[in-house]
């Protein structure tokens, strides 16, 4: 019995236009909330970009940063920072590694260095409502929960193999693919995050449905009794799931839960 649906945004949710078909998500919300099955966002997004798609939706539940920081608008139910010791030794190792760029993600903002191509902060700026542009890493006031990593896209699984043995022990690396890197606390992944929020709601991963296409929506469709893998997905997250929908450009998320509320 699902109690809970779960989905990834980029590449799931979304068009790759960062839009989803807002009419059609009002109606088949409204017939969740009947029901009595929650509807939440799992995403590598910074809560603050995360909660500007859902103006409408105050109640909206928001596991950020891989599920590090797992919020609604007024309540905090979890934050998995990393340590101050671990953030210094991950910087030091990722600046061996030439030709990344750089953002700090915390849970008032993100951060990066102004030495950082502008181009690339613009850029950033779409998906990071909060973004600083500090002088130093060194005097950071804010919790740490991951470090967000853009470098060359045919490098990409290259880097994520180096990082995995420069940063054993101390944090993961996790990629969607396309030139992406977010390294996050060991252990700490979207499933991880729900297994937080179902001791909350009262939900097993066994009762919950969720949707995705990346690398670092494996453990996530793996955990739940029902992961449900976009047609676009990479083959490894497809290989793991329980079913597969549409694109995210066809609105497969919704495709699935219609068909889901219809039968």
């Amino acid at each position: 019995m699902i109690k809970l649906i779960a989905t990834d945004m980029d590449g799931s949710f979304l068009r790759d236009d960062m839009t989803y078909d807002e009419a059609q998500f009002a109606l088949l919300y409204q017939q969740l909330q009947l029901r009595g099955v929650r509807f939440v966002i799992a995403s590598g997004n910074q809560y603050f970009q995360l909660k500007s798609f859902f103006k409408d939706y105050p109640e909206m539940i928001y596991l950020a940063e891989n599920g590090a920081y797992i919020r609604d608008a007024d309540h905090v139910y979890a934050l998995n920072a990393f340590q101050p010791d671990a953030i210094q030794t991950i910087l030091t190792k990722i600046q061996t590694i030439p030709d990344l760029k750089l953002l700090v993600c915390g849970a008032k903002s993100a951060y990066t260095l102004a030495t950082t191509d502008p181009e690339h902060v613009a850029q950033m700026r779409h998906y990071y409502h909060h973004l600083a542009v500090v002088e130093s890493y060194d005097q950071l006031d804010d919790d740490i929960m991951k470090f967000a990593i853009t470098c060359p896209p045919e490098r990409t699984t290259a880097i994520v193999t180096e990082l995995r043995e420069l940063l054993t022990g101390i944090a993961e690396p996790t990629s969607s693919g396309h030139g992406d890197i977010d390294i996050i606390q060991p252990g700490m992944n979207k499933a991880a995050g729900l297994a937080q929020l179902g001791q909350v709601l009262g939900i097993n991963l066994a009762d919950m449905a969720a949707f995705g296409d990346g690398g670092n929506d494996l453990e996530m469709l793996r955990e739940v009794g029902c992961g449900v893998a976009m047609a676009n997905a990479q083959p490894a997250v497809t290989a793991v799931a329980n079913a597969t929908t549409g694109t995210n450009q066809e609105q497969g998320v919704l495709q699935w839960i219609k068909h889901w509320l219809e039968a």
